[in-house]
């Protein structure tokens, strides 16, 4: 079983030292590095890198550099979705974004965890666990969603807070650890 097969199916694997990993990631950086050097004016090129790089991006999507991924493939984002400057996505494992999601400046998805035991995270393993946020999702400023993490359409995530659980559709969550604060209504 190669390194990538193991990722995909939840166990620990060394992406750190795996050849073919490795270049995977050069090949992703080097596009986000084009990405995010052209200008402001430049942003038909920028759409068609984008549209190259992630697994699928609907229409009226609007990204603003810079942004990272890791291999860019496992990212789906769903049809008239912002994401503000700074969004990283650790994307070792897949990470879905519904339809109307906005996401505000300085936001982490962080797919990729290491274990607890020293001996196995100095070897160079991790784990990736899948993050989804559903439809009409809106993340505050300075967001970190943790490995595994799934949120609910229509939910919002206050700036500042660590999502180390599923986030129910419908709720306002803030907090770290990020819990949910109230029902949405009208």
């Amino acid at each position: 079983m190669t390194e990538k097969e193991k990722a995909a199916a939840g166990m620990l694997y060394d992406a750190n030292n795996d050849p073919a990993l490795c270049a995977e990631r050069t090949k992703c950086k080097d596009i986000c590095w084009e990405i995010n050097a052209l200008r402001a004016s430049e942003e038909t090129r920028r759409m068609r890198l984008l549209r190259r790089l992630l697994g699928y991006m609907g229409e009226r999507v609007k990204i603003c550099p810079p942004f990272w991924c890791d291999y860019g493939y496992h990212i789906q984002i769903g049809e008239d979705s912002f994401f503000n400057h700074n969004t990283v996505i650790l994307d070792c494992a897949d990470v879905t974004f519904g339809r109307h999601v906005f996401v505000a400046p300085n936001c982490a998805f962080y797919t990729a965890g290491h274990p607890l035991d020293a001996a196995r995270r100095n070897a160079g393993l991790e784990y990736a666990k899948p993050i989804t946020v559903g439809d009409d999702v809106w993340i505050g400023g300075n967001v970190v969603v943790l490995p595994g993490v799934t949120i609910g359409a229509g939910a919002v995530i206050g700036a500042g807070s660590v999502v180390n659980r599923d986030i129910p559709a419908g709720v306002l969550a803030v907090g770290n650890p990020c819990r949910v604060i109230r029902n949405l209504t009208e």
